[in-house]
């Protein structure tokens, strides 16, 4: 694991000690107050990843999401969506200034109970480019300039096939004793809540706060759903608040079991949408609308590597080519991806 803190201290005793030696007292003066610096950016850099990390563990798991204000004529506030269930958080990966966290839900009886892989989150600091979603099932890299990436930490949300579904930039603060990272609005698709149940819109227009509690951590969301036919239009706005308060009430064993059997085959399925994204500026997914002629298969071959029924390697091989029949790096124009949308009857839609 590389120590990104740890570097930049002892980088900064080293230059200290050899500035001392050649330049006298009033230098090393000097110097000692770039050591102090660079201690209190290291310290900060060590609590924001704290900060990530502390998401990670058991939870009890609450998806509450309401729409507020309408924007479009007739438009009929949706009644709320309210569930939940249990969730584990394991992290994939900690290089230093890089963490993931999988998100892996379990719900149904106790008796039997049935275990999904739900999102992931990887977070890293000072990003040089994030990858946002730009509608349609498309992706684009986006460079961070460097006075915005200065101290901050990009989140990107990928789906339940590890497909990208948003990323964006922003800063871990602690004012009024709240530990909280809050980016500025980007784009994101459409909620599967939304997507398999209604076509009155495309796209999310969301901050996504997360902060710390006493018991876990919440996940805070200010949304528009926007029409992106022509213009861009705000159809109506939405709160939405998933809380996760730590608990260990349910079948853990039975989430840590289903991620050590796939585990090495959801890194292949990582594996190759990293390539991907580094092959391609810009690439969309060439499914409108919801996507799961991509991301089924890919599940059940999961299913089949615990179950025994197939190895990890052909696994892997055959998830691959799924992905890649399913991926363009010819985007084409945004209104040939949207999926169709009656907005004469916006105010009826589900």
């Amino acid at each position: 694991m590389r120590n990104s803190a740890s570097f930049s201290a002892l980088a900064c005793a080293a230059f200290l000690l050899t500035s001392c030696a050649a330049s006298g007292a009033a230098a090393g003066q000097t110097r000692s107050s770039e050591v102090l610096s660079a201690g209190e950016e290291a310290a900060s850099f060590e609590r924001d990843r704290q900060s990530v990390l502390a998401m990670a563990g058991d939870y009890k798991v609450t998806f509450d999401f309401i729409e507020t204000v309408p924007f479009v004529e007739g438009y009929e506030l949706k009644d709320r969506k309210l569930s939940g269930g249990n969730e584990i958080v394991r992290v994939v990966e900690d290089t230093g200034d890089f963490i993931s966290l999988q998100h892996i839900l379990v719900v149904g009886p106790e008796d039997a109970p049935i275990v999904v892989k739900h999102w992931r989150q990887d977070w890293r600091y000072e990003p040089q480019r994030v990858l946002v979603f730009i509608g349609g099932n498309a992706w684009e890299w986006r460079d961070v300039p460097t006075g915005e990436r200065e101290g901050a930490w990009s989140q990107t949300v990928y789906q339940v096939d590890d497909a990208p579904r948003y990323g964006a930039v922003g800063d871990w603060t602690y004012e009024d004793g709240i530990a909280e990272w809050t980016p500025p609005a980007e784009w994101r698709p459409l909620p599967r809540r939304d997507m398999t149940t209604r076509d009155d819109y495309h796209a999310v227009d969301a901050v996504n706060r997360h902060a710390l509690t006493p018991d876990g951590w919440v996940h805070e969301q200010d949304n528009s759903k926007l029409i992106l036919a022509g213009e861009p239009q705000a159809l109506v706005r939405e709160i939405g608040v998933n809380t996760y308060r730590r608990s260990s009430d349910f079948e853990v064993a039975v989430g840590d079991a289903y991620w050590s059997a796939t585990e090495d085959y959801w890194a292949g399925v990582r594996d190759e949408w990293a390539e991907i994204e580094a092959e391609y500026p810009r690439f969309a997914i060439t499914i409108k609308g919801e996507t799961e002629a991509l991301y089924n298969p890919l599940l059940g071959l999961a299913n089949e590597v615990q179950e025994g029924e197939r190895d990890t390697a052909s696994a892997i091989s055959e998830a691959r080519s799924v992905i890649r029949s399913f991926v363009t790096p010819d985007i084409g124009e945004l209104a040939d991806r949207l999926h169709s949308a009656d907005h004469s009857a916006a105010g009826d839609q589900g």
